[in-house]
């Protein structure tokens, strides 16, 4: 297995957890107070869920020293 296989195993089963709570949070009893910590906790986990997604499909951008920074742009030679 490479490491882009492992990055799309981690995508697919971030994207069922995601679902799976969203499924939660929709099936959950009403009403729902504002102090109810395993609701908020769900919430609290989806964004999570959410977050950890977006950073393993974010672009990465990784310095080198004819491109210090992001807005450097590609020197040519």
């Amino acid at each position: 297995m490479t490491p882009d296989d492992c990055l799309t195993v981690a995508k697919a089963e971030l994207k069922m957890a995601r679902q799976l709570v969203q499924d939660e949070i929709r099936d959950y009893p009403t009403p729902i107070s504002g102090c109810d910590a395993q609701y908020n906790h769900l919430i609290g986990l989806r964004g999570s869920i959410s977050e950890a997604l977006r950073a393993l499909e974010a672009p990465r951008f990784v310095a080198t020293p004819r491109t210090p920074h992001p807005s450097a742009g590609v020197e040519s030679r």
